[in-house]
């Protein structure tokens, strides 16, 4: 496992008192460029196309195009950078809330700490072992751990936790059972100590949203605990980097703020962590706001993001850093999910539900003890079923990558080189089928197989032949075959 490491900066020569978010610089750009001529936005779609990136005066450009006709050769142009890069897979996973205790105030969440009608629980090793043996029996192989930001979500308590979720086994026909095979983590910052004691739990992605970059806008929508420090929030994924951990997800809440001032900030974080440590984020979320239990707020975002703009802003991430995975969650509806898909985003969460227990606890859906509130409802083989007859999507649950230790510049490396369809492609497929045959209904087994059928035609007979003696393994029974 080679490493090329650029050189990295220790952190004490980084000046965690100044924020590296350029308020000045980004008005600028936008002032610069009010209403940009089609030559100028053309120039910069087919500066996107070449998928090396656009800098912040070319996003500046699209994001303050108001040219409709303009915005579809945008949407178009991401759809051919997401196909080029991405294939057409959808990696799928589902967030599993461990614990709704929260120390913080902020004014669009309802686990917000001044939230007294919420129930709060965190869950203990049985509970999880239970979240855990649902979501193996619909067939996930990737979670997402989320935390309350509290102090009784120490960073032992977070690994302790993780290490049952990796724990769990559900019975199978055969062998070892099925098991989850990757788990992202959303939880408070930590200090550099903290987050080398997470790393030991072979986390894959560290994530931690800013919510806001606008510094007076975080001010007034974090009132308590210790999230009110804009700068230590800011400079999380710096000293997740410094303590080892590769893969970092940032984002920001749509709708807090202006969206252009947001995507641009966006954009400079992913530029300061790839100058500091030589690599950009795993992955960029931009979940909108969604109406939450006791947040006047969220029933009335401030700059709230209608469709279209959402749509552009997607569009124009794609572009902007084409080889960073873009998550969408089920906040949003089946119809824009189907849209947004196209465009460029990566990963999806599918049959998401925001309580801690609330897996288990199926039957009796709790809406009033969610984060927020879900657009999409659907269970995963109806998600499924619809990405391949709808989309002629291979949903993915390949988790190959981590294991082969190909993250962060690592990984970033080989995805420039288009290797993220050479590998992915195929292991897609393999997960793929293993889903099939263990969990899809009858309908969705059919469709799924029909759509691999197809994808092994498009193949050089080498690769193809190669992928059926893998997907042949697999239909004897053998679980978890990588390239």
């Amino acid at each position: 496992m080679t490493h090329h490491h650029h050189p990295m900066i220790p952190l004490r020569e980084i000046d965690p008192s100044q924020s590296f978010i350029d308020d000045a610089a980004i008005w600028a750009q936008l002032d610069q460029i009010t209403n940009p001529s089609q030559t100028q936005v053309e120039a910069v779609l087919e500066k996107g196309r070449q998928a090396q990136g656009l800098s912040l005066a070319d996003t500046a450009v699209l994001l303050q195009n108001s040219d409709p006709a303009l915005d579809e050769q945008l949407f178009a142009a991401a759809r051919e950078i997401k196909d080029a890069i991405y294939g057409n897979r959808m990696v799928l996973f589902a967030p599993l809330y461990v614990s709704n205790h929260c120390a913080n105030a902020c004014a669009y969440c309802a686990f917000n700490a001044d939230n007294h009608q919420l129930k709060r629980k965190t869950l203990k090793a049985d509970e999880i072992d239970q979240e855990v043996s649902v979501l193996l029996s619909k067939g996930h192989k990737r979670l997402l751990a989320v935390y309350g930001e509290h102090p009784r979500n120490s960073a032992e308590r977070i690994v302790d936790s993780i290490r049952t979720m990796y724990a769990t086994r559900l019975a199978a026909k055969d062998g070892e059972g099925h098991a989850i095979r990757r788990i992202n983590v959303n939880c408070a910052p930590m200090d550099t100590e903290d987050f080398r004691t997470l790393k030991t739990a072979q986390i894959g992605t560290y994530q931690c949203f800013q919510e806001t970059y606008h510094r007076d806008t975080y001010e007034q929508v974090h009132t308590k605990g210790k999230k009110k420090d804009y700068l230590y929030r800011l400079y999380a994924m710096h000293r997740a980097m410094e303590a080892g951990i590769d893969d970092v997800g940032i984002g920001a809440l749509f709708g807090l703020y202006d969206h252009k001032f947001e995507l641009l900030a966006l954009l400079q974080h992913a530029q300061q962590l790839e100058t500091d440590y030589g690599v950009g984020p795993h992955t960029i979320s931009f979940p909108r706001i969604e109406p939450a239990q006791g947040s006047d707020l969220s029933e009335q975002p401030p700059h709230a993001i209608d469709d279209h703009t959402f749509k552009k802003i997607v569009a124009i991430l794609r572009l902007a850093v084409p080889y960073t995975g873009l998550i969408l969650s089920t906040r949003e509806t089946p119809e824009i999910r189907r849209e947004l898909i196209n465009m460029g985003v990566s990963q999806i969460s599918a049959a998401s539900r925001t309580y801690p227990g609330a897996y288990a606890a199926a039957e009796t859906e709790r809406e009033d003890e969610q984060q927020f509130t879900l657009g999409d409802h659907r269970e995963i083989d109806e998600v499924i079923h619809d990405l391949v007859t709808n989309l002629d999507s291979i949903p993915s649950f390949c988790t190959g990558c981590y294991r082969k230790g190909r993250t962060g510049d690592h990984f970033m490396g080989l995805a420039k080189q288009k290797f993220i369809r050479t590998f992915c492609q195929p292991n897609a497929l393999i997960t793929f089928r293993e889903y099939l045959n263990e969990f899809a209904s009858e309908r969705t087994r059919e469709a799924g197989n029909a759509l691999i059928e197809k994808e092994l035609e498009a193949m050089t007979p080498a690769r193809a032949k190669n992928v059926r003696k893998c997907l042949d393994k697999t239909d004897q029974g053998q679980r978890d075959i990588y390239l």
